[in-house]
């Protein structure tokens, strides 16, 4: 039943006036104190929804509520009054309900509180403390996760602050959405201030990463956090090492090894160091079995035959090599007077004398036709020999046999004839020098009807209008074509692919001469000189190193050798490299004919290197270019960058094309060439990159183009360039293109870095900027290196010494000195001590050491600097470097 009145609250305890009739307690349980069986909660108000406190208690005649110290008006409570069935006990059960009005009332200065206390006849009791709070949480995270890049096994730490909120808010992580459960993969940890921690990462640990923070009134989710698990790579075991690349001799061994183990992923570091190694290794060389001496013959036996022996011994086969071919023991019949007669009649049936001696006198015939027949047979095979060899050997009978011999390449100890050249015999030849003649016909000058004249004129016979004439070595390009054309008839030159442009040619006598391709830095001081357009076929790590130089006639004797200077494209240190000089026979084969740093003094070939030249000594003509091999990952090609574009852009398309060479000046020459047909223009300063043998792949990419005007229609980042293409020198030069497009076609100023860069090596840059309107660098500029000069010079006008002036130092220095004043302290000084055992090979060392100075400084020497050096050994010939060539 319900009690209703009026209410005075007044102290701790409210006043009433009845209204009704007040319940009073049975007497069995006046004397008992109420305690409670239901106290209010702690409650938080969501939003606008107001909450309900519930106090039950018993036995109670009265219950009420008390919040924030002030008593709850009594018709704010709802009050229920129930029989408790098990002890029969009166229960009061109140509830009352507070609004979110109520509680920000009193927000900020305290929380808002509300306690029941409950009466009975013996005395009163209050309940715990319900504090009513209004719930809310916060948009933004104290802290969020933050991404990371972690290696496998890492452990990883994933910070989270929630947000502020009313009650506080739980937190949960979730990987890729999904909610991550530590009590079902132990790898994760919550810890209590709500970060994650990730034991050891995975690579299935890689993904996004949110923290969620949730309560009674809202869910807040973080940035998403992206962990990327990398793998840096690590080698795997070494191979074992490959056999030698040499069947005999000096070679080289690799061994190598794999970035997997395990394989770089997730942008993880490549493995540090090479993945090959090189060896050098010295394979020991088979030897062929060698036969003895025969041994005497034995003493006639009773079958009237002897015998005699030879053995497998000198040198024995070995190391795979072959065993001797042919006999070991070797029987004769006897001569009726060395054969015992006693023995002789017991195996045969008695002979008269007379019979015995006509058997014998027709063996001595037998022997006697053999021998005969033998001889002839020899003599024919060796007159067919010579006239093969002959045909071979020249480029055919008219160079054979012609004048060029006489004169061209004469002996320095014949003088020419008078009528021709006469102002050449005021100078006398050194007669002390020692030479080596043409094994074949001589004729004179006057002898050589029908065929060319020696005075600057072509090769072979007459071109057939005859109006064609040589001038200092240079054909207009019409005989200079037929010249090629003619010249590739002869058996030599049949597979040697060339172009006029590269080719010199003219005529030179004993004073020598200088021949040069312009624009190449190639000289010799032969008839002809030209450069190979066909590829050397190399094997293994080989690469080329120079270009292929084709110098004839071939197989003519010279009085003295020739200076071939070519370029080569490698960082001249042998250290790392084993450089070859290859030459091509007559059947197109190459052949290894010098070793470079290990030359012999007996050879017909060697070698004085520079940094970007090779000097090669050489006593005979033909083909020659140098391959090298590297011995480890040190060894450098240089390689030149050269950049074009179009000389002129109508289109919003613009190309600009990469080029990349053997740095010798006869690949720039041909790309220069090519350039200029296209209509290119050259863009910057060649530049010079250091190339190694690291089966590494070049690289190109170009950066910083304004975006606003330019874009690059490159879908990858960079472009590359396989390593085999440029060590092997399948292609004499590549190129890669960089196609841009510009957004106007008012756009002319393009600014940009090209890069080009070898993984893991050397690089260099490019910083352009130019006006793609205007040709800045016409391909007729320096760079393209024009030489105007002759490309034949004949006599003393090929040299800076004058010819008096060099047979006095020749006579000076060649007679050794006791104070060492002579041609070994003229190399010292002229840095050439490595060469003297070359030098001390020559019949005059002082003439080679100045033919070297010569060929080094004809460009660029100072005959002043010569004097010095003769000043400084105290000869006093270096006053006559004074004297003008007219006196000379």
């Amino acid at each position: 039943m319900g009690i209703y009145g009026c209410w005075s609250i007044s102290g701790d305890r409210p006043s009433q006036e009845y209204h009704a009739a007040t319940a009073t307690l049975p007497a069995a349980f006046s004397d008992l104190l109420p305690h409670f069986l239901v106290e209010p909660e702690d409650e938080y108000i969501v939003k606008n929804k107001p909450v309900t406190l519930t106090c039950r208690s018993t036995p109670a005649t009265q219950i009420y509520f008390k919040c924030n110290g002030e008593w709850v008006h009594q018709d704010d409570h709802l009050i229920e009054r129930t029989v408790d069935p098990a002890t029969a006990l009166p229960v009061m059960q109140v509830t009352i309900e507070i609004t979110r009005q109520q509680v920000e009332k009193i927000f900020g200065l305290d929380e808002y509180w509300c306690q029941c206390v409950a009466w009975s006849t013996t005395g009163t009791q209050k309940s715990q403390k319900a504090y009513i709070r209004i719930a809310y949480l916060r948009k933004n995270f104290e802290e969020e996760p933050q991404g990371k890049e972690v290696a496998l096994d890492q452990e990883v730490l994933l910070r989270c602050h929630p947000p502020e909120g009313v009650p506080q808010a739980e937190v949960e992580w979730q990987r890729n959405e999904d909610v991550i459960d530590p009590a079902s993969d132990p790898n994760f940890v919550i810890t209590p201030d709500h970060n994650l921690v990730i034991k050891k990462a995975r690579l299935a640990d890689t993904g996004n990463y949110t923290c969620v923070a949730k309560n009674i009134v809202a869910r807040r989710k973080s940035t998403s956090a992206a962990i990327l698990v990398y793998v840096n790579g690590g080698w795997s075991t070494w191979t074992t090492w490959s056999s030698c690349s040499a069947v005999c001799g000096r070679g080289w061994q690799k061994r190598s090894r794999s970035c997997t183990n395990p394989t770089p992923l997730n942008g993880g570091t490549s493995c540090e160091g090479q993945n090959v190694q090189k060896s050098a290794c010295v394979a020991t060389c088979p030897v062929d079995g060698g036969w003895s001496e025969w041994s005497k013959w034995s003493a006639c036996g009773a079958d009237c035959s002897m015998w005699r022996s030879r053995e497998c011994t000198q040198p024995s086969p070995g190391t795979g090599g072959k065993d001797c071919q042919g006999l070991d023991l070797q029987s004769l019949n006897c001569t009726s007077e060395q054969c015992p007669q006693s023995e002789c009649t017991t195996t045969h049936a008695p002979q008269d004398n007379s019979h015995s001696s006509t058997h014998g006198a027709e063996d001595v015939a037998l022997y006697v036709g053999m021998v005969a027949v033998a001889l002839c047979l020899t003599l024919l095979l060796i007159v067919v020999v010579l006239v093969y060899r002959r045909k071979k050997e020249g480029l055919d009978a008219d160079v054979a046999d012609s004048s060029i011999l006489t004169t061209g390449f004469q002996p320095m100890g014949i003088k020419p004839s008078k009528p021709e050249n006469s102002h050449l015999l005021t100078i006398q030849p050194d007669l002390t020098t020692t030479t080596t003649s043409y094994q074949g016909t001589l004729r004179s000058r006057h002898d050589a009807t029908g065929k060319f004249s020696m005075t600057n004129g072509p090769l072979l016979d007459p071109l057939p209008n005859g109006s064609h004439t040589l001038h200092n070595g240079k054909l207009n390009s019409d005989a200079a074509a037929e010249f090629v054309s003619r010249l590739s008839t002869q058996s030599y030159f049949k597979t040697l692919p060339r172009d006029v442009a590269n080719t010199s040619y003219g005529t030179f006598n004993f004073l020598g001469g200088r021949l040069t391709i312009p624009n190449t830095g190639r000289e010799t001081q032969v008839l002809l000189i030209t450069l190979i357009k066909a590829l050397l076929p190399v094997a293994g790590c080989q690469t080329l190193l120079s270009p292929i130089v084709s110098c004839g006639p071939p197989g003519v004797v010279l009085s003295r050798p020739v200076i071939l200077s070519m370029d080569h494209c490698f960082d001249a240190c042998l250290d790392n490299w084993a450089v070859r000089l290859k030459k091509q026979n007559y059947e197109g084969a190459w052949e290894d004919v010098l070793l470079m740093g290990e030359e012999l003094v007996s050879d017909p070939y060697y070698c004085q290197l520079e940094a970007e030249t090779c000097r090669l000594f050489s006593e005979q003509l033909g083909t020659f270019a140098l391959v090298g091999e590297s011995l480890h990952m040190g060894a450098a090609k240089r390689l030149r960058l050269v950049l074009f574009s179009d000389a002129y852009c109508s289109t919003l398309e613009y190309n600009i094309r990469v080029y990349c060479m053997d740095d010798t000046q006869d690949v720039f020459k041909e790309v220069m060439q090519m350039e200029r047909q296209l209509g290119g223009r050259l863009i910057d300063e060649p530049h010079v990159l250091l190339f190694k043998d690291s089966y590494h792949n070049l690289r190109l990419s170009i950066h910083d183009m304004p975006q606003a005007h330019w874009r690059s229609k490159l879908l990858a980042g960079y472009q590359e360039i396989p390593f085999y293409h440029i060590w092997n020198g399948s292609q004499r030069y590549l190129h890669c293109t960089f196609t841009l497009e510009r957004l106007s076609l008012s756009t002319c100023e393009l600014t940009c870095q090209l890069c080009v860069w070898q993984v893991e090596g050397e690089g260099q840059s490019f910083s352009l900027d130019f006006n793609i309107a205007k040709d800045t660098r016409a391909l007729d500029s320096e760079f393209l290196l024009m030489d105007s000069n002759a490309t034949a010079l004949a006599g003393p006008s090929a040299f800076q010494i004058p010819y008096l002036i060099r047979q006095k130092i020749c006579s000076s220095l060649d007679a050794p000195c006791p104070n060492g004043a002579d041609w070994r302290m003229l190399a010292q000084r002229l840095k050439l001590e490595r060469h003297m055992s070359f030098f001390a090979s020559k019949a005059s060392p002082t003439s080679v050491i100045l033919d070297l100075w010569e060929a080094q400084h004809f460009h660029s020497g100072n005959i002043n600097q010569l004097a010095t050096v003769m000043a400084d050994i105290g000869k006093q010939e270096a006053m006559i470097f004074l004297v003008s060539d007219g006196e000379c």
